[in-house]
């Protein structure tokens, strides 16, 4: 039986006794003691560095071919609108098919479709249009390819080492914001931004590999899902059963449709508030994402720390995440916006690691890829509207007011979420049996 945070009780309860600091400090790296999980670990570190490479040229490209951060959204709704459509399709895949053939086959399509955007960028016959159709059959990889790996864990390490080796993963896919950004910079201001699509076309070789050499005998399968009708509905019911979950992925949602969409507005500070233009802006916007990986890596490896997240605790983090990034739109100086981006980068991360282990140990396993496919659905699957819409703020009202919308929104939800839980506890002390007397 899974086990909730203690401020919604649900069936199946755990010790809530805080471990000593020693070893909270021990458990921060328990997940790399299993030798599987350190080839994963590695192959995501070198896959993730040229992701960001290309996210960083992608975005740039986008901004360079058409002038305007509208583009920019735009390109991110087609990149995520497959997921809006289709999105809980994937978690039934991942539960019914074997997940380390599902991800290779995943690998090796992007892989493939980013080399062919490399190709046309540096033959120079790229258009925004190709950028858009890129965006969207990588959206539909995407479908597959994300509940898949966010529950593969669960077949690399045992349970005692899930919720770490998520925060690990979040951490290294962070530690690489530093490198990829910082690379495509270069690439983009000295041989052009085809090249940097280039590199991460070779990086997906490492992931294939890793997935190769890993000991197939120590992995922990869940029994496929056996094809029968209604199991969509019927994950919904099971998460609509559990308060918990469904506020956590509501609240994952506004963040996700909202909260980070960090392409749009750290593009337009870049080019705008701090006056960077050309290559210049380019490298600007480098610095901020490294700069916000920095924050974002101890807020990883903070939530990876923790044994036992209340649900308070994620919201807490979702509400400190929008407060934070208000904060970095009203900055004065570049110096206090970099200061901000440090905190945003750190109570962001440890509300998607947390929100992120926490589902997935609240769930039953036969029903994980599912749940997790419902959860990525909420996190990315509102960005075809998000994105157009903090595009066009940011286009119309300017740099510092898209980037505060983006923060205000994700802190209303987690007030409404918090008010809701008070409303909740207060009615279970209401309905709570009086205490006898002591005689």
């Amino acid at each position: 039986m899974t086990t909730a945070p203690a401020d919604i009780p649900v069936s199946g309860t755990t010790s809530t006794v805080d471990p000593t600091p020693a070893r909270r400090r021990a458990s921060a790296f328990g997940a790399l003691r299993v030798r599987n999980f350190r080839i994963y670990l590695s192959a995501h570190a070198v896959a993730s560095t040229g992701t960001w490479m290309q996210n960083i040229a992608l975005e740039w490209l986008v901004l360079e071919l058409s002038g305007s951060p509208v583009a920019v959204g735009i390109t991110m709704a087609c990149q995520f609108l497959p997921m809006l459509l289709i999105g809980m399709y994937g978690g039934v895949i991942a539960d019914r098919y074997p997940k380390r053939t599902v991800l290779m086959i995943t690998q090796t399509v992007n892989g493939l479709l980013a080399a062919t955007l490399a190709v046309l960028t540096i033959g120079g016959h790229v258009r925004v249009e190709h950028v858009y159709a890129f965006a969207l059959v990588a959206g539909l990889v995407f479908v597959v390819d994300n509940p898949t790996r966010q529950v593969f864990v669960n077949e690399v390490v045992s349970a005692r080492y899930v919720r770490n080796a998520i925060a690990l993963n979040a951490a290294v896919f962070q530690t690489t914001r530093l490198v990829g950004p910082a690379v495509a910079a270069v690439l983009i201001s000295t041989v052009g931004t085809g090249w940097a699509f280039a590199a991460n076309a070779v990086s997906y070789l490492a992931p294939l590999a890793g997935l190769l050499i890993i000991r197939t005998a120590e992995l922990l399968p869940t029994p496929p899902l056996a094809r029968a009708p209604g199991q969509m509905r019927s994950a919904l019911r099971y998460v609509a059963d559990r308060p918990h979950v469904a506020w956590t992925i509501v609240l994952v949602g506004v963040v996700g449709t909202f909260g980070l969409k960090f392409p749009v507005v750290l593009t337009a500070m870049a080019t705008e508030t701090f006056g960077g233009t050309s290559d210049g802006g380019a490298q600007l916007y480098g610095l901020f994402n490294v700069v916000l990986a920095v924050g974002s890596i101890a807020g990883a490896l903070f939530a990876g720390a923790r044994t036992h997240t209340r649900l308070r605790t994620i919201v807490l983090a979702g509400a400190a995440f929008g407060v934070a990034q208000v904060a970095a739109a009203l900055a004065p100086g570049l110096g206090t916006f970099l200061a901000a981006l440090v905190a945003m980068g750190a109570v962001n991360l440890a509300f998607q690691a947390m929100a992120n282990s926490s589902v997935q140990s609240w769930v039953d396993p036969e029903v994980r890829g599912r749940v997790m496919g419902l959860y990525m659905l909420a996190f990315v699957g509102g960005t075809p509207l998000g994105g157009p819409a903090v595009g066009w703020i940011t286009d119309a009202f300017g740099a510092r007011i898209g980037m505060a919308v983006c923060g205000l929104l994700p802190l209303l939800a987690a007030l409404v979420v918090a008010g809701v839980l008070a409303r909740h506890a207060r009615a279970q002390r209401s309905a709570a049996p009086p205490v006898a007397p002591a005689v």
